[in-house]
């Protein structure tokens, strides 16, 4: 298997993606990279996803650049690859999409971060929601609620947006870290206002066309739908979903929101991945200034930075990866994660909402996901080194992945029998004497029966 996965490893490829090296060239080990292909097996077998697209970068290649399982659990569905089987990204989207295009705006002086949010989109007004910036909405201090069924109560996309920007405050802003999806779809509906174009489109011409993500974008044609992994089986929507967006607010909005609807590959999002670790160049194109990409991936509120979440040890980063590390999830069963101390970088795609077999799917990815962060960091062997010791994975225990039902033991069992036993006895006696009491008490107060003598 080692001799296959190098030889992988040492054709570089034309096309697209990354140049892939031996982990050798670029200062990584080959034989600790095998811990995350039984890291992410492990993920396959315990029922967490059908299959997984792997990268794992350094130094301006892939090292390892894999697709493991199939697209589905049918057997004769077709094997991942990570150039091309296409996953629906989920929150992936808020920094890749929604992120990215405020921070171009923002080097051509279009944004201004600590902007109220209604000059751009007058509507979002009304009470505190006027005092709401533009920085706010990036950390998730914005005081909005983490979101609402939009897909319940709209009939079409241009109402679910009057449905975001109506929405109400749970708190006042700046005081309270919310997770909200409703605040990327108003960064969203703010890059349009900007720009003057769809944010798919924006996203397009200045993001994906310039970097070559030619399997990047919003709604994916039904030509590409082989290809791409499906997810949920029994949505609200009553039918099987492949090749449209999981989310059912962001199908709501016609499939092209602030906060999920892209699709992509790990070979695409790979590019992304150097282009922010090269301060927002590649291959000699400029998409971000370098003092905007440090200024967005620095943590701003909490281990928020502006868009991005910043590795802390939780949340699917792993303990391992460097203090300046940031990066993303998403609920399909993506991450993203960044660590420019390193040049390194790890993306994982997986649809673990796929008919999941494991007990807990969500604990199998929130583990996988930090196996693969600290399977990557150990690799290094010229950058900071981690004590050295013996090298166990979550994924090795799988600690509450499957759990086993509770089992009661014989005399825990036989002692409930008797408690149970005894309390209808003693419910059955109680009864009985209530009864025996009551007739009693009935033959008390019935009058005497009269008798006559016989004469």
């Amino acid at each position: 298997m080692l001799r296959v996965i190098l030889t992988a490893l040492t054709v570089t490829r034309a096309g697209d993606g990354l140049p892939v090296k031996p982990p050798t060239d670029v200062g990584m080990s080959s034989t600790r990279l095998e811990a995350i292909e039984r890291v992410v097996a492990r993920g396959i077998k315990a029922g967490g996803y059908p299959g997984a697209a792997v990268v794992v970068g350094r130094n301006g290649a892939a090292v390892m650049e894999r697709g493991f399982g199939r697209l589905s659990w049918v057997p004769t569905s077709p094997a991942v690859d990570a150039q091309q089987t296409i996953y629906d990204v989920a929150s992936l989207t808020k920094v890749v999409g929604t992120t990215a295009a405020i921070m171009i705006l923002f080097d051509e002086k279009k944004i201004d971060l600590d902007g109220r949010v209604v000059s751009y989109i007058p509507t979002f007004n009304g009470g505190e929601k006027d005092q709401v910036t533009i920085r706010q909405l990036l950390t998730h201090t914005s005081g909005l609620p983490a979101g609402r069924d939009i897909w319940r109560i709209t009939t079409s996309p241009l109402q679910a947006r009057a449905a975001v920007v109506a929405s109400s405050l749970e708190a006042r802003p700046g005081t309270r870290y919310i997770y909200s999806d409703l605040g990327a779809d108003l960064l969203g509906l703010v890059v349009e206002v900007v720009s003057g174009e769809p944010l798919d489109k924006f996203l397009e011409r200045r993001v994906f066309a310039p970097l070559g993500m030619n399997n990047t974008f919003y709604r994916p044609a039904d030509s590409l739908r082989y290809r791409i992994a499906p997810t949920e089986v029994t949505p609200p929507r009553g039918y099987p979903l492949r090749g449209e967006v999981h989310d059912e607010n962001a199908y709501a909005l016609g499939g092209v929101a602030g906060h999920a609807g892209l699709f992509s590959t790990a070979a695409d999002l790979s590019v992304f991945a150097q282009m922010m670790l090269n301060g927002g160049e590649y291959n000699g194109v400029q998409i971000i200034s370098r003092p905007t990409v440090e200024l967005f991936t620095s943590r701003s509120v909490g281990h928020r930075a502006l868009g991005w979440d910043t590795a802390e040890g939780d949340y699917g980063s792993g303990r391992f990866l460097g203090p300046t590390a940031y990066g993303h999830t998403g609920f399909t069963g993506t991450s993203m994660w960044i660590d420019p101390e390193r040049k390194m970088f790890v993306i994982l795609l997986t649809n673990r909402v796929h008919a999941a077999r494991a007990l807990r799917p969500a604990k199998v990815i929130s583990d996988v996901r930090a196996d693969l962060s600290d399977a990557a960091v150990f690799a290094v062997l010229d950058g900071p080194q981690i004590a050295s010791g013996k090298r166990t994975f979550r994924a090795d225990r799988e600690v509450g992945w499957n759990p086993a039902p509770r089992r009661v033991s014989k005399r825990r069992l036989s002692s409930s029998r008797r408690q149970s036993i005894a309390r209808a006895t003693k419910s059955r006696v109680s009864a009985a004497k209530k009864k025996a009491s009551s007739s009693k008490a009935t033959r008390a107060r019935k009058p005497a029966k009269k008798t006559t003598k016989k004469t």
